[in-house]
């Protein structure tokens, strides 16, 4: 396998060989047929079907940028603050959500697996190396 830079405009760009892109194009399909990735997918679309965990994730999410903004002018009451734990409790209560963050962070365990087997293979970080720039 080959993988090239090209120069263009003052942009490193990669040129991938046929074999290169097959095999690239390999791994995102065991990728996504992995057990992680089915299992992330699968939650995924549980919450996305499920209105009331979206809308306790909602609710959550202003009540958050809310307490954010209250506590930089320092105003932020106990009442609050106790409004927000029964909401994050009621967020930890909820089967949907839960399963969809753990199918998350199984999903992310295994992409970084995934990276230090490809980086330990290359002999560079891989995740690092393959980010793309967001100059423009």
């Amino acid at each position: 396998m080959r993988f090239e830079l090209l120069r263009i405009g003052g942009i490193m760009n990669p040129i991938l060989t046929p074999s290169l892109r097959e095999t690239t194009q390999a791994l995102i399909g065991n990728l996504r047929a992995s057990e992680a990735f089915v299992r992330y997918q699968l939650a995924q679309d549980s919450l996305n079907t499920d209105s009331g965990a979206r809308s306790l994730l909602e609710q959550l999410s202003k009540t958050q940028a809310s307490l954010r903004q209250k506590q930089a002018s320092g105003s932020v009451t106990q009442v609050e603050l106790a409004a927000l734990r029964a909401l994050q409790e009621q967020v930890h209560g909820n089967r949907v959500i839960m399963e969809y963050a753990q199918a998350q962070q199984e999903a992310v365990t295994f992409l970084r697996e995934i990276n230090a087997e490809i980086s330990q293979l290359l002999g560079i970080d891989f995740a690092t190396f393959a980010k793309r720039s967001s100059c423009c």
